[in-house]
This record gives structure tokens, sequence and C-alpha cells, in this order.
């Protein structure tokens, strides 16, 4: 199987190179305009097969087989091939990077070796901190984190030069929740991802869930969209069990949550009462987050006096 699936890279290393130069810009970029604030990169995430056209889009398959010196038939194949029956729980996130090792060195050279260019261009202190996604066991972060970190100490003796960074993760997949201390050990933070969790916790599916939700709501089942407002009851619990524990394997672990319900308030008032450093949403719900993150700390003020 691991033989097939490292054949749909078939230009390998070539394609990869090919990207570098994009992705270390776009980083570059991306690190001036923070000036000097630290920069969280999740690293690939969605299945390979969202990268290919559709199998209808003959025009598109055509060009891209005229692009890449094969024929429209061996592209087909290989959309065949990545095709998976639920994408959302299969080839992406963390295993793409431990069947590709390459894809991780590829985006660690573009991460830190545009730390270094910007740091030395204009004097900022950029500290990357790179996260690896859909980790549900310690071990899967592992192998990334020694992909990465090998790849990293490459680059210093290249350059010369050694910066900061951090290495740490997103817990999304309930089976993390269930054994963070474990994985807090290889992780220098933690980044909840709360709409992988809802939609694993409940066994919804994101995309198709809004076909059958309205019953719920209407059956009073549930009170509101999981993906919107936090099941606190259930979902909830997840976050704080890994909490607890993420920090009982790692003292002084860095939590937040990245995901839409980082701009719900009742979801923000929950992740500070159970001790997240802080929430990563939507540009637009960026203000609606601050104003929850702030009724929430003066609310625990009043308590603690009263």
């Amino acid at each position: 199987m691991i033989g097939n699936a490292r054949d749909s890279l078939n230009t390998g290393k070539t394609a990869l190179n090919k990207i570098l130069p994009f992705q270390q810009k776009d980083f570059e970029e991306m690190y001036k305009a923070l000036e000097g604030r630290p920069m969280t990169v999740r690293y690939l995430d969605p299945p390979l097969h969202e990268f290919l056209p559709a199998k209808t889009m003959t025009e598109e398959i055509a060009a891209l087989a005229r692009e890449m010196n094969t024929t429209s038939e061996k592209i087909m194949q290989k959309i065949d091939a990545l095709h998976e029956f639920n994408p959302m729980m299969g080839h992406r996130g963390c295993r793409l990077s431990i069947t590709f090792p390459e894809i991780a060195e590829m985006q660690t050279r573009s991460v830190i070796q545009a730390a270094i260019k910007v740091r030395k261009e204009t004097g900022l202190e950029v500290k990357p901190e790179i996260m690896i996604p859909l980790v549900g066991t310690r071990k899967e972060l592992s192998f990334v984190k020694q992909v990465v970190l090998d790849t990293i100490e490459k680059i210093f003796e290249e350059q010369g030069v050694r910066i900061e960074y951090q290495v740490g993760t997103m817990i999304e997949i309930p089976r993390a929740c269930l054994v963070a201390d474990e994985i807090a050990k290889d992780a220098d933070f933690f980044s909840f991802g709360t709409n992988d969790l809802t939609q694993m916790g409940f066994g919804f599916s994101r995309d198709d869930a809004g076909k059958f939700l309205d019953s719920y709501y209407e059956n009073r089942i549930l009170e509101a969209d999981p993906f919107a407002r936090l099941d606190q009851e259930g979902i909830g619990q997840l976050v704080e069990m890994a909490v607890k524990l993420g920090r009982q394997g790692r003292p002084g672990l860095k939590l937040g949550i990245c995901g839409e319900h980082g701009g719900d308030p009742s979801s923000v008032e929950f992740f500070h009462k159970v001790g997240l450093d802080y929430v990563s949403c939507s540009p637009f719900r960026v203000p609606i987050a601050r104003l929850a993150a702030a009724h929430a700390a003066i609310k625990e003020k009043m308590a603690k006096q009263a």
C-alpha cells in the first residue's frame, strides 16, 4: 500500500523543489508582516486528491498531461489511485508526512530558511512555531518531528546560524485527548482543532451534517450547530481532559484553539475556564473573540472577589 501511495507522487523531490521557493517567499512576507510576532505554521493537512482535477474536468486533465509530458489516461489512473471514500478521515495530516517525509522536509526548509533570511535582512527576531496536524499517537508525532528536527539541523549547518523555534501539534482526534500526557512529551504546544474534534467526536461529517441538523434543532436534540458553538458537555470534556493530561506530561505547555469556535463567545468563555492561552479564528471573528475573552476574564475576576 505504501509503495502504491508513493507512486502517486511520481515526480518526487523534483516537484517539491519547484514548490519550495514559492512557499519560502510566502513565509518571508508573512514574517515581515508580523514584525517579529510568533507565527504558527500548520503543515500540509488536506487529502492529496484535493490537489488534482475531478475526473469530469477533461480539458484540465489534458492540459496537466501535456505539462507533465504524460497521457490523460495516466493522470486519470493517478486520480483513481488517490480517490478516498472518506478523505477527511483518510490520507491527510501527519499521515502524508509519514508516507512522504519529503513533504515535511520541504515545508521545514521553507519555514526555517524564510525565518533566517528575514532575520538577516530586517533584524527581526523571527520564531517559527511548526504545527504537525492530525496526530493521534505519540509515535506519529515523534516520527514527523524527527524529520523536522533533522532537516532543521541540516539548514543550521549549511547556513552557519541558529534560530529559536518550536514544534507542536494539533489535537483534533479524540484518541489524542485520551493520551495527551504522552503526546505532550514530544510537543512544545497544543492547538485544539475543534472543527475536526467535533466531526470525529460526534461522527458527523462537517460537509454533510447540514442536510439533517435542522431536524435536530427542531426536535431540540441539539440546541445549536456544534460546528459553530462548542458542545461543552461532550467535546468540551475531551478538550478539558487533554488540557489536564497535556500539562501533566509537560508543565507549562502552551495551549490554544484553532477554528471557528474561537469566535463564539460561549466557547471562548469555556476555553478560558479550562486554561487555554489563546484562540485563533477567522479574521472577521477576531473582534468578537477579543470581547468574549475580556468578558470571561472579568467574570472570573468578579467571581474570585465574591
